[in-house]
């Protein structure tokens, strides 16, 4: 299979291109600075916003993973219109890319995430569920209305609804890693909000199972069975680390921090999210407990 991928130096890109691989598919890799030739990288403009896909070039697949960060800087105005733009904009060059190829149509998995939801409490929420309200679910609301574009023209598309995705070398859990091994590892707000996790490698072993079924469309969420409280993620981070985890960061703090919204959004809102397409059609998760999970990322890397 060829399949080209944008976001590939990010945490989920980066390991996916290295299972592709070695899997044996053609990876093709879209970057936005200069392209060595004769590699199997190639140019997405930043002016034109052109994919440059050498001529004639057929894929089979394309797996559009890039995006600005959402939790690098303080929001503002100028923050999240970047955050709404990196994602809205850059689907719809993907998709304006894919009206290139013709004669059949090509496998689009687009990431999305889970704040589509919005703050949910303990309601279980799965594909089905009505989407929520706030700054990121609306971010996602339009985000997945670019993808699914490239379905009204006939290409088969599943949108990677993602959680929190635990990598101890990258993401939310290595920011964490020095905090909890310091000992001060401590619960957010009141601690019963609920965290929708996925282990690295169930990730993107997931994201390659969706690729050979092209029959698998719409939103998928990408979750590990066993969503936890915050109280006892922190709890289960300090055990795996041997550490104490017994602090607690109040919201004001929090609030202070990071502003009200960004925190509340980002840290304090409760996701109770259930991976249901991905148990109806067969997926195994290798992770589907966090100590385990975390077990696996801390002692063997």
């Amino acid at each position: 299979m060829k399949v080209l991928v944008t976001g590939a130096s990010g945490l989920i890109g980066s390991h996916l291109v290295r299972l592709l691989r070695y899997r044996g598919d053609e990876v093709l890799v879209a970057r936005r600075d200069a392209v060595p030739s004769g590699s199997n990288e190639i140019r997405w403009d930043t002016v034109s916003g052109r994919i440059e896909l050498p001529t004639g070039a057929e894929i089979d697949a394309v797996v559009h993973l890039a995006g600005a960060g959402i939790g690098e800087k303080r929001w503002n105005a100028r923050t999240k219109a970047e955050i709404m733009e990196s994602r809205v904009k850059g689907t719809r060059q993907v998709v304006e890319m894919l009206a290139t190829q013709t004669g059949r149509p090509v496998r689009l998995l687009s990431a999305s995430a889970i704040g589509i939801y919005g703050d949910r409490g303990e309601e279980v929420l799965t594909e089905q569920s009505p989407t929520g309200s706030g700054f990121l679910a609306e971010v996602v609301k339009a985000w997945e209305a670019e993808a699914d574009r490239a379905a009204e023209a006939g290409h088969s598309v599943a949108t990677l609804r993602t959680g929190i995705v635990l990598d101890s070398s990258g993401g939310a859990l290595q920011k964490q890693l020095p905090i909890f091994k310091a000992g001060l590892g401590a619960s957010l707000g009141s601690g019963k909000q609920w965290m929708s996790w996925i282990h690295r490698f169930d990730e993107v072993a997931a994201i390659a199972f969706l690729l050979d079924r092209p029959g698998i469309t719409g939103p998928v969420n990408l979750v590990a069975p066993n969503p936890v409280t915050n109280t006892e993620f922190t709890r289960t981070l300090g055990k795996a680390l041997s550490r104490p985890a017994l602090l607690h960061a109040p919201d004001f703090a929090l609030s202070t921090l990071l502003g009200r919204e960004m925190a509340h959004e980002l840290l304090l809102s409760s996701q109770r999210v259930e991976p249901s397409v991905l148990k109806s059609q067969g997926f195994e998760f290798l992770h589907p407990r966090l100590y385990a999970a975390m077990a696996d990322l801390l002692w063997a890397g």
